[in-house]
């Protein structure tokens, strides 16, 4: 179900089958991560901002960043609702906002996300200042969560390395986001998820990954609650940084 009563927001209600839940009976941080997306793209196909107006120009939205912030997942079987808005935006970036309900409309989160747009051929950013439908449309609606802190290079580490292939790809021919965070939340083990869920996550997307390229994943959990982890190539480049900060179940 859609509801888009102003341009300024735009919501969308779900519901989680049991086929799309994790092991502990709850949305996977992937499949919100899918969702954010997807909304994300509704609301811009709302304003005639989405791909099938951008790719005209060979020009394509991609997600920078983005800060989840929950104090619990959706459950198995019911239903939740994303809403969005956009906070603010320069040439380079347009910041835009979500907030996660549950079935009764009490928040259980809110999600920063920083999106740019991409030329296909150059792979460079275009400048947005001047699309007046993003202009027209910003909100001052709150996000009461801290935007993303500053990721940076892990020193000290350990690591393993994996070759991304066929299935980690998407449209634009690198590595899909979620593919991304899939893999990084697999460098945790089932009795890590089964006592603690990942209360806060950031993640910084800093260089496209292709099909058949190896990278490390470079993993620091010295802190047992505050994770921080790189996507690295052999020339010794992150392609990705996150921080998972971990909150024990009940």
């Amino acid at each position: 179900m859609c509801s888009n009563k102003t341009l300024k927001q735009f919501s969308k209600t779900y519901y989680l089958a049991a086929g799309e839940c994790n092991p502990q009976g709850e949305m996977p941080l992937t499949l919100l991560m899918t969702r954010i997306i997807e909304v994300a793209t509704f609301h811009a196909n709302s304003w005639g901002a989405g791909y099938a107006r951008l790719i005209r120009d060979n020009h394509v939205w991609v997600l920078s960043r983005v800060t989840i912030e929950l104090k619990a997942y959706p459950k198995i079987n019911t239903d939740y609702t994303l809403t969005t808005w956009i906070e603010d935006y320069n040439r380079h970036f347009s910041q835009r906002n979500m907030r996660l309900d549950d079935a009764d409309g009490n928040p259980l989160g809110y999600i920063r996300t920083i999106w740019m747009v991409i030329d296909l051929n150059t792979r460079a950013s275009v400048d947005i200042s001047q699309l007046d439908y993003i202009s027209s449309n910003v909100t001052d609606l709150p996000c009461p969560i801290e935007p993303m802190s500053r990721l940076r290079p892990i020193e000290e580490g350990h690591a393993l390395d994996y070759t991304f292939g066929y299935m980690d790809c998407d449209f634009n021919r690198h590595v899909n986001t979620v593919r991304y965070l899939s893999h990084l939340m697999n460098l945790f083990d089932m009795d890590c998820y089964d006592h603690f869920f990942i209360q806060r996550m950031e993640i910084s997307f800093i260089k496209e990954t292709h099909y058949g390229e190896t990278c490390q994943f470079v993993i620091d959990d010295t802190d047992p609650v505050d994770s921080r982890m790189s996507i690295t190539d052999a020339e010794g480049n992150d392609h990705v940084r996150a921080r998972f900060h971990w909150q024990e179940r009940n």
